[in-house]
């Protein structure tokens, strides 16, 4: 039997050879590769007619659908385009020699002569590989993809539609999307709202941190940008939404750069001991993947106009970051990331303002020096594990550790309703261990759609501050110079707060139809508390004495119960969400220090369910949602003893606080119109709060008969706020010319207590921003930039001082590139502020001008050097000013100083192509992953 199969395998493969020596016939020659040839078995001369066939694609293998393939020759003239599979076919082809033509939107193209043997009916060509045309500006990239598309809680950017330049990094590229606001220090906000966390092809990359995946991944290995309203892995495994949804910025890579290294080493020295240095390295295989960043920079944190951000200071700050992502098998992935930061932050500062009270107002001058050092490490692990068809477990353990220490040297000048002068010092040490994990399991029943989850949770964290304070109080008798006391105040405080937090929930859904369902989920959410907080005086020997009646010990714990029952219908057009959820809460507490006292409060609420969305296209969508979240007393608010922290202003927590409650409202429309490449979108949001936790400020006389704030919490009903942005781009000359208008207005309604009288506080913020971004050409590019802020603040107490703040901001930024080859740009940026409505003794209203002129070299352009100055008219400063519903601080941080800097940067990428297996294109997810 053996022999015979044997002899029968032998005779199929002489045969395969046979037939494909008989399909080798001709002997042609000529430029270019000729294909496989079909010779006729009966024909001895040359044919009248043959057929010419091929296929077209690109360098990833992907067979390209309508590329125009034309053919010539001295006797024919045929033009044809490629169907879905990239086959092209020509009949009746007269001669055997011809030139072959590819060209397709968005490719190069390419030319062949073709010298083939005239006795062949049938010519096979070898494949057509058609490159990318490079990334330049003016260039029409166009096909029938539309550039934005939105889909069920994701915003979708067709990343070549945006052009930048080579070695350019996704910031730059995400700054150009409709909607989309980057700030200098990386932080992005899509549609008014802030983006936290960022992710490559799926996967939390680097832990997460949005500024340094923005602006150390390479531009060019974006094929789509997503903007993901996220509720968590339980609600994107189940569809069972709870909650407000947080914004998550995924990266997915394009098909040609799924195989390969890309690296940059960048290194800059400038005056007044300024440095930058970062080190990047991404290796991707697929699914494995590999990340370092490190850093090591001193810069200057404060940012005036244009699309600025940060705050006052100068930062000195650094660490690596390391992540690895792979598939151990066909069943189970990890993906993991140790992350570890330094950041020393010394800030000079110098603030005016008022405080408001039913007796009077309270003016106070504040100027500080402060240096704060930070140090964190962060390890994060995820094993995601298949067990089968119907059995999913992800389990994700994390552990944080985080150190920091300050010093800060002050003066405070009080005038009016209170006269003090306070100068001192003030040292603190912090550290905080935290670990925890989450074990999610996902359970599929045969019947479609039916299916179960269960996930659990739990945090540990140990906060401990050491705090000491030494500081000179002189009182005042009343608005004189006289001097009541002098008085010395030196203690030191130590707390440690040990918090855990046990979550569990539970879902099930069962399938009424097609297109219909019910859910459940319970959630039990226990936060628990251990609070210890011992305060000592010390003498001028430096000798500690503990002050029982400062000192404290006090339990709390809150409990949230969630029982949710919802009706979901989805439509092709739109789906909705019905239901109900109540929510039971217990905040329990114990005091043990000075006698064990006990309080205990519950409450519960009873909220809707509903969600709906209807979708006239994957461009146009509106969406409304409503959510509600209860929130517990922090320990400060709820411990029952006097906290003297600050000796100039004591804090009585209240331990018969109630829970808060916030209900919203959000809209949401999007719409993309593709032929016109116009965009809007736009969100409204109302909020109430139903037992506000608010702040009652009394004053208090001392001992002297002088006053200071003593601060209590009490809850109170009738704060709200109502706000909501829009934007809207449009798109000119393939993208030559984009203009984007950006607004956002909200208006808040506060309620506080001064000295037992309850007071409202009005506030509203109009902002209008007008960016356009203009590139003529290859060689310029210009981005003006205006805006127009305004905040009012209206107060209800006596001798309250109300606020106009409005600020027109100007700026401009552009590049010119010149040389041969453009491989020389100059840069610059400008901004100068306006503002009307703050102290005179702060408001300079600078005009700030930066400058950069660098060179590229090698053929690939992948070493760049920089020669930057900063700050070039010296005027820089951070203005910034915060409202309360009593008081009003305006604060002017430590300017930027003038300085320069030299960098060089070296970009090397190497690549592989697609991901390939058993000769086919592997496939991949929505979010960019690949199916293994």
């Amino acid at each position: 039997m053996k022999k015979t199969l044997l002899l029968l395998l032998s005779v199929i493969m002489l045969s395969n050879m046979a037939y494909a020596q008989n399909r080798r016939g001709g002997n042609g020659n000529g430029n270019g590769n000729f294909g496989q040839q079909r010779k006729s078995r009966d024909q001895n001369g040359p044919l009248p007619f043959r057929e010419v066939f091929g296929v077209v694609k690109d360098t990833a293998g992907k067979k390209l659908e309508g590329a125009t393939v034309k053919l010539v020759s001295a006797k024919d003239s045929m033009v044809t385009s490629t169907g879905p599979t990239g086959k092209f076919t020509f009949r009746s082809v007269k001669s055997a020699t011809f030139v072959i033509t590819v060209t397709s939107i968005g490719f190069q193209p390419v030319v062949r002569k073709m010298l083939n043997n005239d006795e062949s009916r049938s010519l096979e060509l070898d494949p057509f590989t058609l490159k990318p045309q490079s990334h330049m500006l003016g260039e029409v990239v166009v096909n029938g993809e539309p550039s934005i598309t939105y889909k069920t809680d994701t915003v979708e950017y067709r990343a070549s539609d945006y052009k930048v330049r080579p070695n350019a990094t996704v910031d730059e590229l995400i700054k150009k999307m409709e909607g989309v606001e980057v700030a200098k220090d990386g932080t992005v906000t899509h549609q008014g709202q802030a983006v936290v966390k960022a992710r490559l092809n799926g996967k939390d990359y680097i832990g997460g941190d949005v500024a340094q995946a923005i602006q150390n991944l390479p531009a060019d290995i974006v094929e789509k940008v997503q903007i993901i309203d996220d509720y968590g892995d339980q609600a994107a495994r189940t569809g069972i939404k709870d909650g407000d949804p947080q914004k998550v910025l995924n990266i997915t890579t394009r098909p040609d750069r799924s195989v390969g290294n890309t690296g940059r080493l960048t290194t800059g020295f400038g005056s007044d001991d300024r440095f930058d240095n970062r080190l990047f390295f991404q290796r991707i295989n697929g699914n494995e993947q590999i990340g370092v960043i490190g850093s090591f920079v001193n810069t200057v944190n404060g940012v005036t106009g244009g699309t600025g951000g940060g705050s006052g200071g100068t930062t000195k700050t650094g660490g690596p970051n390391v992540s690895y992502r792979t598939y151990l098998n066909k069943k189970i992935q990890i993906n993991t990331s140790y992350n570890y930061n330094f950041r020393d932050v010394n800030s000079i500062n110098k603030s005016d303002g008022q405080q408001f009270s039913t007796l009077g107002t309270t003016n106070f001058i504040r100027n500080s020096n402060s240096q704060n050092n930070n140090k964190t490490h962060n390890v994060n692990f995820e094993l995601e594990y298949n067990i089968d068809s119907a059995n999913y477990l992800k389990v994700t353990p994390n552990f944080s550790y985080s150190g920091a220490n300050s010093s800060n040297t002050s003066q405070n000048f009080k005038t009016g309703l209170i006269h003090q002068d306070i100068s001192g010092i003030t040292k603190s040490n912090n550290t905080v261990p935290s670990y925890g994990g989450t074990v999610f399991y996902q359970h599929l029943f045969k019947k479609p759609k039916r299916n179960l989850s269960l996930q659990v949770s739990y945090t540990h964290s140990d906060n401990e501050t050491v705090n000491e304070q030494d500081n000179n109080i002189i009182y005042y008798q009343d608005s004189t110079a006289n001097v009541l006391k002098d008085s010395l105040v030196h203690r030191y405080i130590s707390r440690t707060n040990l918090s855990k937090n046990f979550r569990t929930s539970f879902t099930y859904v069962e399938p009424l139809s097609d297109v219909s369902q019910l859910e459940f989920n319970a959630q039990v959410n226990s936060r628990s508390y251990d609070n210890q907080a011992y305060t000592y005086n010390i003498d001028s020997a430096g000798r500690r004495t503990l002050v029982d009646s400062l000192s404290n010990v006090f339990k709390y714990s809150f409990t949230e119960t969630r029982l949710a029952l919802n009706y979901r219908i989805q439509e092709k057009k739109y789906n909705l969400s019905l239901g109900v959820t109540g929510v039971p809460t217990v905040l329990d507490g114990t005091k043990i220090s000075g006698g064990v006292v006990s309080t205990h409060r519950s409450n519960f609420n009873l909220i809707p369910i509903a969600r709906f969305q209807y979708v006239w296209s994957k461009q146009e969508r509106f969406s409304v949602n409503y959510s509600g979240s209860p929130q517990e007393p922090s320990f400060n608010q709820i411990q029952p003893v006097r906290d003297e922290s600050n000796p100039q202003n004591p804090v009585v927590g209240n331990p018969n606080l109630k829970p808060s409650f916030r209900n919203s409202i959000n809209f949401q429309y999007n719409n993309y119109l593709v032929d016109s490449k116009f965009n809007v979108s736009g969100n409204a949001n109302i909020s109430f709060i139903k037992n506000q936790i608010v702040t009652n400020t009394v004053q208090i006389a001392d001992t002297l008969g002088a006053l200071k704030n003593e601060t209590h919490y009490i809850n109170l009903n009738g704060s709200y706020t109502i706000g909501g942005n829009y934007n809207i781009s449009k798109q000119f000359d393939d993208r030559k010319y984009n203009l984007s208008l950006n607004g956002t207005i909200n208006y808040g309604h506060g309620v506080s207590m001064s000295n037992n009288v309850q007071s409202f506080t009005t506030t509203w913020h109009y902002n209008e921003r007008f960016g356009p971004q203009i590139n003529p050409s290859e060689s310029v590019e210009v981005n003006p930039y205006v805006s127009y802020d305004v905040a009012k603040s209206f107060f209800t107490l006596p001798h309250s001082v109300n606020t106009n703040i409005r600020t027109t901001a100007l700026a401009i930024d552009g590049k010119f590139y010149f040389l041969e080859g453009r491989t020389a740009t100059f840069g610059y940026n400008a901004s100068k502020n306006f503002v009307k409505g703050v102290s005179q003794n702060l408001t300079r209203n600078p005009l700030v001008i930066n400058a950069f002129v660098e060179k590229q070299f090698f053929r690939k352009r992948n070493l760049t050097i920089t020669f930057q100055v900063f700050d070039i008219l010296k005027q820089n400063n951070f203005v910034n000013q915060v409202t309360t519903e009593n008081s009003v601080t305006n604060t002017l941080s430590n300017a930027q100083s003038r300085y320069f800097m030299l960098s060089a940067k070296l970009n090397l990428q190497k690549w592989s192509g697609s991901l390939m297996r058993h000769g086919q294109r592997m496939k991949r997810r929505g979010d960019g992953s690949f199916i293994e």
